[in-house]
């Protein structure tokens, strides 16, 4: 405990801060002991009714100094008087509070402040809020110097980007990761090392690969790992040279029998393959996992473009360091720019089980997955690979790849999958941008999270999408649950949830929506889309619904994840699964506030449901099972730590609906840890 000076020291910046949020409530009574000091003739406001008019009447009738006007004076020195002594004790009273509250908060850490949360009860509104009010605030509110996290991961400062060469080795998870270890904006890129027994807790280790090979001296860049039948590891990565040339490079552990894979050798051939004849220097990149043919090779891709087509070559090898190009195309897809960070996985259509990547055969379908550059996102599509031609064809040439289908519909980039023989799982990684400015980044020391490992699942159920879904070592950061269930929402309502501290949530909800309202639209709901609409306040017969998280108090500040239903011109229902960032924070520095979502597949007899995972910066949010998965950044300035707080709505304008099931578990945060050797 401090004591002395030192207790003064603390307190009184904190004193004044306090003073500066309350300088309205301290300037009443201040103003009110000015007043009644210097303009005494103002007593008639405050005498009362009979002694005013005594005194009025004998002002106009007798001299200045009779008794009247004595006794006028007296009222005048004791109404004075009171009122002095009244406003000196509120000031008092003010001072004391301020100083108490302060005392309070210096004693209190962030995780343990609590806040009375109203009882559960629907309170109407036209609605989900009113307009916010964008006048100027405090510079140091508006700075995002400091963005907290607790399960995601990051490293621990500076700015990291695509993850690479994920794999489970000898009981360890690894991640290997873009990361600038001297800057949280762009520059010269290393691999970031990190080891986990869970996924969730990790160990940071030394950097595996460095810039410092003629061929990759601007950077190590995004590359796979291929785990071989004899137990050996190659790792593939992209390099860049001085001359920004794109080149691709082979590494191997120096030690198989350390678990941790600590020391990495660079092949001495290197490097291995440049942009082919045709191919941008610097248009040549992210080698895939590797797959075993039935001959006995290799292959991998690697993906580029032509003009503003994009493209996917194959190299073929037996001992993974000499290569030769395919002659055919994996694929290409017309206008959709360069393809990065390209992967090409089966999955099983009988089970739920992950499959290797060089497994094939008449029970599975092929995932060939793209990040493309230009639209910042990554997409999928759903076919057959014929192993023979080296050809992969979509199910469904109108979703095909860069058209349809994706990973995510937020803030999701360059992901990477890898079949975790661990648990017979495919795992799949991707990284989330920061949507602040880069003098933010710089201040806070820090830019972009990796989202949650999620496991991937083809959907038996539509047969027309993958399920992505956090991995199951996620929950056991539960804590603190509640359940609320069958909470009415009739049209136009908001129901707060009291669960406590809610910056670091899990939340799982069922919806069903009124059936008669379903059945009785008529008019069709023509064009809406989720990016382009006024998000949760775009208001129809059967929505907005869903929860606001991140919100403070008055909800100047929220983040809403919701279902939205239109009729279409053909007279059927489609889903819509979005999430609105236009009032997550109040902060100016924020470049994109934006409105993400997509169509959801909810088939006849299901519930519409929704999974939410918030950790202060970041929201992921899941919608039937995995069907849809939004990943948005979000930056409150209010609705923090204690403060922040979940509501329950429903924005309908002729539809009541129920949340038949509301789950919510404070999360505790992921232990990150540094190696030492």
């Amino acid at each position: 405990m401090v004591h002395g000076p030192w207790m003064a020291v603390k307190i009184l910046p904190k004193l004044f801060h306090a003073l500066s949020l309350n300088c309205q409530l301290l300037f009443l009574p201040l103003k009110l002991i000015l007043i009644i000091s210097h303009y005494p003739n103002l007593h008639h406001l405050y005498m009362d009714n009979s002694i005013k008019d005594d005194v009025e009447d004998a002002n106009c009738n007798t001299p200045l100094l009779d008794q009247t006007t004595r006794k006028n004076n007296y009222y005048k020195s004791s109404s004075r008087s009171v009122l002095l002594i009244f406003a000196g004790v509120v000031l008092v009273l003010c001072i004391v509070s301020m100083v108490l509250m302060v005392n309070h908060n210096n004693h209190t850490s962030e995780s343990d402040v609590h806040h009375i949360q109203p009882k559960l009860e629907t309170v109407e509104s036209q609605g989900v809020v009113s307009e916010r009010d964008d006048s100027e605030k405090d510079d140091e509110v508006r700075l995002l110097s400091s963005q907290p996290f607790g399960f995601h991961f990051r490293p621990h400062k500076y700015l990291m980007t695509d993850p690479s060469g994920p794999m489970f080795y000898k009981g360890w998870y690894h991640l290997f990761f873009q990361h600038n270890v001297n800057a949280a904006v762009w520059g010269i890129f290393v691999w970031g090392h990190a080891v986990s027994r869970d996924l969730i807790n990790w160990l940071y280790l030394p950097p595996a690969l460095e810039p410092d090979k003629w061929y990759d001296l601007i950077g190590v860049w995004t590359g796979s790992a291929t785990i071989l039948p004899n137990g050996s590891i190659v790792m593939l990565y992209t390099g860049g040279t001085k001359d920004s040339v794109q080149t691709i490079a082979l590494a191997y552990p120096a030690d198989l029998s350390d678990p941790l894979l600590i020391n990495w050798v660079k092949h001495s051939g290197n490097p291995l393959l440049f942009p082919p004849a045709g191919i941008g220097p610097m248009q040549f990149r992210d080698p895939s996992t590797a797959w075993l043919t039935p001959n006995g090779t290799w292959r991998m891709a690697i993906g580029t473009k032509y003009n503003t087509t994009g493209i996917s070559f194959v190299f073929e090898t037996k001992d993974f360091t000499k290569f030769t190009l395919l002659d055919e195309l994996l694929h290409q897809v017309q206008g959709t720019g360069i393809w990065e960070c390209i992967d090409l996985y089966p999955v099983s259509l009988t089970d739920m089980n992950g499959l290797d990547t060089s497994v094939n055969g008449p029970q599975v379908k092929h995932i060939l997955k793209v990040s493309l550059e230009e639209q910042q996102g990554d997409f999928y599509g759903i076919g057959n690979y014929d192993v023979i031609k080296d050809i992969w064809t979509p199910d469904d040439p109108e979703v095909d790849v860069g058209f349809g289908l994706r990973y995510d519909y937020g803030r999701f980039y360059a992901s990477k999958s890898f079949y975790d023989h661990n648990k017979l799982r495919r795992v799949l990684w991707g990284f989330s941008r920061e949507c602040d400015t880069e003098d933010a980044d710089v201040k806070k020391g820090w830019a972009s999270l990796q989202v949650v490992p999620r496991e991937i699942i083809f959907d038996n159920k539509t047969k027309t999408n993958l399920l992505l879904w956090p991995v199951e070592e996620l929950e056991s950061l539960r804590t603190n649950g509640k359940e609320f269930n069958k909470v009415k929402l009739t049209a136009g309502s908001i129901v707060p949830l009291d669960v406590g501290t809610t910056a670091q949530l899990d939340i799982t909800a069922d919806f069903e929506i009124d059936n008669n309202a379903l059945e009785g639209v008529m008019d069709a709901d023509v064009g809406y889309n989720c990016t382009t609409s006024n998000g949760a306040y775009e208001r129809s017969a059967l929505g907005p619904f869903g929860l606001l998280v991140l919100a403070n108090d008055g909800l100047s500040e929220q983040t809403a994840v919701y279902f939205y239903i239109a009729k279409g011109t053909d007279g059927y229902l489609k889903t819509f699964f979005c999430s609105d960032q236009s009032r997550s924070s109040q902060a100016t520095d924020v470049r994109e506030k934006l409105i993400y979502g997509t169509t959801v597949p909810v088939l006849k007899n299901e519930k519409f449901s929704m999974r939410i995972l918030v950790d202060h910066s970041i929201v992921e949010a899941f919608a039937q099972g995995g069907r849809s998965a939004i990943t948005s950044r979000v930056y409150p300035t209010e609705a923090v730590a204690g403060a922040a707080r979940v509501f329950l709505f429903n924005n309908a304008t002729g539809a009541a609906v129920t949340a038949t099931s509301v789950k919510v578990w404070e999360m505790e945060s992921a232990t990150m840890k540094t190696y030492s050797a």
